[in-house]
């Protein structure tokens, strides 16, 4: 499914500022496959997530899609085969466009625009089905600017217009860390279960221990820019956040870890 292999990053090359993002860093995931990604500020998380989208370009290694060498592709190309939310709940939505045109822009995503691009009668109804399905009121708003949603109704729009045509991968950048925690939650229950309807092979970056525990098959941490741990299974889920902290701190050590891992 998605095979990196050996990938490095190097931000400000050459310069004092020199960071070495990602270190040799390769990873497999199997179709179906529901990655939480976890490690302190710094750790290479969202940098791993951002050369897999494209953001970046990176020094060394190779990423591949279905056999397909993803790294070979721009970053509007790989759109095609991903879908993507966002930290920031401004990110992923057009605030001046309605929810249904918004819709609309996710479902002709990699289309070939022609004049023909508008809201038809059949995209209104099965835009109406999936929006009662987050079970926010949002079908009888469709005509609404979104700008005008609530941040948490936003990341709930974007989950939605991200996984409207089944990506190939899903990417979950820290999607809930700017939600207050019973939004937050709302949001990581609506993705499990659309990735589990879907069927959907997903990385998620969490700062939150108990989230990372939770949510997924499979658990993969990160320190300095490689991967330290990579637990899956029932194996994953016996873990306790005690546990988990003890093995952070034995393969990462204690300097490592941010504030907001231990208090998540």
């Amino acid at each position: 499914m998605l095979d990196i292999q050996r990938l490095t990053k190097v931000f400000n090359p050459g310069t004092i500022n020199e960071k070495l993002a990602l270190d040799d860093v390769s990873l497999h995931l199997n179709p179906g496959d529901f990655v939480t990604l976890i490690g302190g500020n710094g750790a290479g998380k969202s940098t791993l997530l951002n050369c897999v989208a494209g953001v970046y370009r990176q020094e060394s290694g190779s990423i591949e899609l279905d056999g397909q060498r993803l790294d070979r592709l721009s970053e509007h190309k790989r759109a095609r085969h991903l879908g993507r939310v966002f930290q920031d709940p401004l990110m992923g939505t057009a605030a001046d466009m309605e929810i249904q045109e918004n819709l609309a822009l996710a479902l002709r995503r990699g289309a070939r625009r022609t004049l023909r691009w508008g809201v038809t009668a059949g995209d209104k109804a099965a835009f109406h089905d999936k929006l009662a399905s987050l079970g926010l009121g949002l079908e009888e708003r469709m005509s609404v600017k979104v700008r005008l949603l609530s941040g948490g109704q936003r990341q709930a729009l974007t989950l939605l217009m991200a996984t409207l045509k089944a990506p190939k991968l899903l990417l979950l950048d820290e999607h809930t860390a700017a939600l207050d925690p019973k939004t937050a939650r709302k949001v990581l229950e609506l993705s499990e279960r659309f990735i589990s309807e879907m069927g959907l092979t997903c990385m998620m970056v969490t700062h939150n221990m108990r989230d990372a525990i939770h949510y997924g098959n499979r658990l993969v941490m990160m320190s300095h820019g490689r991967i330290i741990l990579d637990v899956n299974g029932g194996e994953k889920h016996k873990l306790t956040v005690e546990q988990l902290v003890q093995m952070f701190s034995a393969n990462a050590g204690e300097e490592a870890m941010s504030d907001r891992m231990l208090l998540g």
